[in-house]
Formats: structure tokens, sequence, C-alpha cells
């Protein structure tokens, strides 16, 4: 009995062991795959942005990753966007561009909407194509605060605030907003979205009047996009793959590193947790750290 009882014990550990080795092959294997297969080859990468941008570090890992990767050529950056915060946003600008300044073209493709904060990361790159219908620009900045002050005197609340500086809680709304402060938020809106028009006539080689001509917070079709040289073509992913293998100097049909796909509940979790960050009426939250946001 005691014989036969090892020979099971041997035979179960034995089976866990090659289990334990399928998996962690398939793992490696998976791992490898997702960061565009085995080495050598010349590649086309694919990176998504996708939905409200609130964090950038997964997408500029994958925009580095592709940069130092010697088999990837070109990269096709896909816009599903409406906007977001604006420093998550000029992030990803910034590495689209380092992407660029390493002799690796980079080419936009506009899915449904890639508006405000969803276009400005699409300015960094070589070239842009859209659909026509694909809904874009809306180039411009929001900050956006409630005033709750009379509903809170009828309930009988009274919000107190103990403070250190004069306009530490700016954007208070428990009170109205007063003129020197509206000031202060209007002198930052105007820099940061001098800061979007400067960055669309750099990454579009436009002058920044011509830019200025569209950029008062308009949603445009991507065929009026066209006409306003906000875009350089009309077509979809395919397209862009296409034009990118081109400047790559790349055959028509180049072997791809499809787009690494995150857990969805996690990022939209993550999505939502920003989005309630910037909410001045979550108790707890301090309502003058709501960020500036490029949104349609």
């Amino acid at each position: 009995m005691a014989s036969r009882g090892r020979t099971i014990a041997i035979a179960l550990g034995v089976t866990a062991g090659v289990i334990v080795v399928f998996f962690l092959t398939v793992w490696v294997l998976m791992s490898v795959l997702e960061r565009g297969g085995l080495p050598g080859g010349q590649k086309v990468a694919i990176v998504e942005v996708e939905g409200v941008i609130v964090d950038a570090d997964s997408i500029i890992q994958e925009l580095n990753e592709h940069r130092d990767n010697p088999s990837v050529r070109a990269v096709v950056v896909r816009v599903n966007s409406p906007g977001g915060v604006v420093a998550p946003t000029q992030e990803i600008y910034a590495a689209i561009q380092r992407v660029r300044k390493s002799d690796k073209p980079v080419v936009a493709s506009l899915g449904s909407v890639a508006a405000s904060g969803g276009y400005y990361v699409a300015s960094a790159a070589d070239r842009i194509y859209a659909n026509p219908g694909t809904l874009t620009g809306s180039i411009g900045v929001v900050m956006q605060m409630a005033n709750v002050e009379g509903l809170l005197k009828k309930v009988g609340v009274e919000y107190v605030v103990v403070k250190s500086g004069q306009y530490k809680d700016i954007g208070n709304f428990a009170r109205t907003m007063t003129p020197d402060e509206r000031r202060i938020l209007q002198a930052v809106l105007d820099d940061v979205y001098g800061q979007f028009v400067d960055a669309v006539a750099s990454g579009r080689k436009l002058d920044r009047e011509t830019v200025a001509g569209f950029a008062d917070g308009r949603i445009v079709s991507g065929q009026q996009a066209k006409q306003l040289r906000m875009v350089d073509a009309l077509g979809g992913l395919d397209d862009a793959i296409e034009e990118a293998a081109k400047l790559a100097k790349l055959p028509p049909k180049p072997k791809l590193i499809l787009p690494r796909r995150r857990s969805w509940p996690w990022e939209f979790f993550k999505s939502r947790l920003g989005l309630l960050g910037a909410n001045p009426l979550v108790p707890g939250l301090p309502m003058f750290k709501t960020p500036l946001y490029l949104m349609e």
C-alpha cells in the first residue's frame, strides 16, 4: 500500500509539474508575441490611445519599448479619445516625438472620435489619417466647477474653510467665485490653451495664426479637418499602416505588432477614479485640485 501511495504521489507531482511548465511556456510565448514576436524582421507597431486620457504611463511605456526595439521600423497611433487631463496628454505627445527623433516615422489614425486631447496627441505624428466622419478638433481647455452655495443654505449646511493663503480655496463650490479668482483661473486656461495651439502649429507645420483660426473649441468632421489641413489624408487604420510602411521603406503589407491589450476592468476603474478625483462634489477631496481638461 505504501509503495502504491508513493507511486500515486509521484504521478501527481509529475502531472502538476507538466501543467506548470505548460502554462509557463504559454505565458512566455504570449509575452514574446505581445512584444513583437521573435527578434528580427521589420515591423510596424500599433499603439492605441483609447477613452478619456487620465493616466499615460502604460502608453508611454509601450511607445518607449517600440522606440528601443530594433525590429520596429514605424509606429501607428490609433486614437479613439474625446480628450482628457492636460499633463498626461502632453506626456504622450512628447513620447511620440521621441519615437520620431529615433528615425522611426509615426502615423496617427483617428477613429470615431479624436477630439481635443485626442487630437493634441495625434498632432505629434508625421502624418494623420482620419475617416470622413471622424469627430475631431475641439481645440480648447476647460475647467468646470459647481457652485452649490444656494443648495447648502437651503438644507442648513455651513461650509467652513480654514486657509493660509488668499487663493488657497480657489474654486470653492460653497461660494461664488470672486472676480480676482476668475481672472487667475482664466490666465491659467489661456496659458495652457496657448501651449495647445503651439503644439498643433509645430506638429502640423502651420502658422500659429492659421491654427488659431480653427482653434476655438469647434468640432469638425474628418472631411472638414482635411480641408483645414488638420489631417493629411482620409482613410482608416489600414491606410495609416500602409503609409507608415511607406515612410519606413517597408513592403505595403508589413508585419504588425498589435496593440497591447490592457485589463478592461482595471483601466476603466483608473479612468473613473481619475474623473472622481477631479470632481469638487466628492467628499474629502480638495476642490482646488481640479485639473484642467482637454475635452470635447
